[in-house]
């Protein structure tokens, strides 16, 4: 969980010094964020994540011993710790269900998909052959985390007879589908200047949203009986 942010007031009586220290490893995180994507995992030098943030070599080794590690820290501090505060979105709802996994898709793209970190979908997609100890860390911690979330909320809507009885693994593949492929036309065919596919990520999200809920919704004439 990241730590908040001390009133001014506290921080105006912290020293530069010591501000810029605390600062550090943001520092470092959102330039290695900004290289991987940029150059990939594999071709980004931890040299060049140090010069970017304005740092030594030594520096960043001291905060992150290896660049496995601090990939690792890029996808806690910008995906992980966004699904944690889903889940708190999901438990504090009070709406339907259907309402619920509107919101949650949305957030998912307003938190993630807008960001810079979506970049790191692609890289993960582009890389993850050659580097299998990442890609069971990023399953663990950004994957499987994101399907019980989704999970969780078409369970209400079945235990609440609002959705019918439905294989949530497979149903939460579907949903995903349609928001990676968001994300992979943002940082492939979205960033070549010249091509319009005419992708509209609230646009489409309401669409599936709208296509999905009427495929999985309890029709009005079984409500009740069960």
């Amino acid at each position: 969980m990241v730590p908040p942010q001390a009133p001014e007031n506290v921080r105006d009586t912290v020293p530069a010094r010591q501000r810029r220290k605390e600062a550090r490893p943001q520092e470092l995180l959102d330039a290695a964020l900004e290289l991987f994507v940029e150059k990939g995992f594999a071709a980004t030098r931890a040299e060049e994540v140090a010069a970017r943030a304005g740092v030594s070599k030594g520096t960043l080794y001291l905060y992150y011993p290896s660049k496995e590690d601090l990939l690792k820290a890029v996808i806690l501090r910008n995906i992980s710790h966004e699904i944690a505060e889903g889940v708190g979105i999901v438990a504090a709802h009070e709406g339907s269900a259907a309402e619920l996994l509107q919101l949650v898709l949305h957030e998912w793209w307003r938190r993630f998909g807008e960001t810079p970190a979506s970049g790191i979908c692609k890289l993960m997609m582009s890389e993850v052959r050659n580097f299998p100890d990442i890609g069971r860390f990023f399953a663990a911690e950004v994957i499987e985390p994101m399907h019980a979330l989704l999970g969780s909320v078409l369970q209400r809507g079945i235990e609440r007879g609002e959705f019918r009885p439905l294989p949530i693994p497979q149903v939460v593949q579907l949903l995903m589908a349609p928001m990676l492929f968001i994300v992979m036309h943002k940082h492939s065919f979205g960033a070549c200047e010249g091509v319009e596919l005419g992708v509209d990520p609230t646009r489409l999200i309401d669409t599936q949203v709208d296509i999905v809920l009427q495929g999985i919704a309890l029709a009005p004439a079984t409500k009740g009986r069960r």
